[in-house]
């Protein structure tokens, strides 16, 4: 398994009716809006981009740690553990951080379709 379905179904849930695009990457599934990181999932941790002036607040909450997937603490990137989002209160929260954040950030541009 290298990511929770059902998270990412109450992930895809939780940001209707934000356009979203689903890739996979880091061995898991990130979700993205205009071509931007909002959060993603890595086998049942909730992986969140609140950014580098979030970051620290991110990091007090319970159940979070840093993203460290190269063994290097990614700035502005938190891992939250399955108790940090088991209600939908709390999952919604972390995925709005993310989005909050994804939104402040300019459009990437897409790449021509052949």
């Amino acid at each position: 398994m290298a990511y929770d379905e059902g998270l990412a179904q109450r992930v895809r849930e939780s940001m209707i009716p934000r356009d979203l695009e689903e890739k996979k990457m880091f061995g898991g599934i990130g979700f993205l809006t205009s071509g931007n990181m909002v959060c993603g999932i890595l086998h049942d941790s909730l992986i969140v981009r609140v950014g580098p002036e979030h970051y620290q607040d991110a990091l007090s909450h319970p159940h979070t740690r840093e993203f460290d997937f190269t063994g290097r603490a990614m700035t502005g990137w938190v891992m939250v553990n399955p108790r940090g989002y088991e209600d939908d209160t709390s999952l919604d929260d972390w995925v709005m951080r993310g989005l909050t954040f994804a939104l402040s950030l300019p459009p990437k541009a897409t790449p021509p379709t052949p």
